[in-house]
């Protein structure tokens, strides 16, 4: 965690909910970026994401927790930014690949567990996530998605991704490639992929979290302070 967050507030539905509290206390407190739930509803993960924060999962003291982050500074992709090696080019053009939406979550759950070795997305996170997955049919505002790039050889599961859709956003949680040679960048073409997807369905913008990764800044995407982050997310993500 940063070392400007000495203390880790407890974020409750109602303190999300409250406008004061939100645009008052917690967007423009930049000594803090991580808080503490143990609310583990659908009600709370969606109103969290839609007010900006990214929630990820940790043990403390033996006990689960969520870690809504509104992080310091954010990359986003506008897709007319978007960067398209030569290698990836020639992926597309042998097409030898299937992207699929939202087809096969389970499966994509399982690699992503598979490839990050403990990491946050333990099992009541994905307990939660296979939640907001059947709670998108009545909330057409927050849509988990799954990102799936298939071979078409094998038909096997290469890459992929998870996020979630809020209005006209889509954000980036976790994801992961294969580490077989014969799938050279093929991390790197399911984002490209993802991004022409995003682009032809009229999505305003990419977030991809945080801004620290080469990857992103590779892929087109631009740093945003929290601050001016903000601002595009709240006109994109409104009801």
């Amino acid at each position: 965690m940063s070392q400007q967050d000495p203390t880790i507030y407890y974020l409750k539905n109602e303190d999300i909910l409250n406008k004061d509290i939100l645009h008052n206390y917690i967007y423009p407190n930049m000594n803090s970026n991580y808080y503490w739930s143990d609310d583990f509803s659908t009600e709370f993960y969606i109103n969290a994401a839609t007010a900006g924060f990214i929630t990820v999962s940790n043990v403390f003291d033996n006990r689960l927790l969520l870690l809504p982050e509104m992080q310091y500074e954010y990359a986003l992709l506008d897709f007319e930014n978007l960067h398209i090696s030569k290698k990836v080019k020639k992926l597309i053009s042998e097409r030898k690949y299937q992207l699929s939406i939202n087809e096969n979550i389970n499966t994509l759950l399982e690699k992503i567990e598979k490839y990050h070795e403990n990491s946050w997305l333990t099992n009541k996170y994905t307990d939660l996530i296979k939640k907001l997955k059947k709670h998108q049919k009545t909330d057409a505002h927050f849509q988990i998605m799954s990102i799936e790039l298939k071979c078409n050889q094998t038909n096997k599961l290469v890459a992929g991704e998870l996020g979630y859709k809020i209005g006209s956003t889509y954000t980036s949680l976790t994801g992961f490639r294969s580490k077989n040679r014969d799938y050279n960048n093929w991390g790197t073409l399911q984002l490209v992929l993802l991004a022409l997807y995003l682009q032809e369905n009229n999505y305003a913008f990419w977030n991809l979290g945080h801004a620290n990764m080469e990857y992103k800044l590779k892929l087109g995407a631009q740093r945003y302070p929290r601050e001016d982050f903000l601002k595009r997310w709240i006109k994109q993500t409104k009801k």
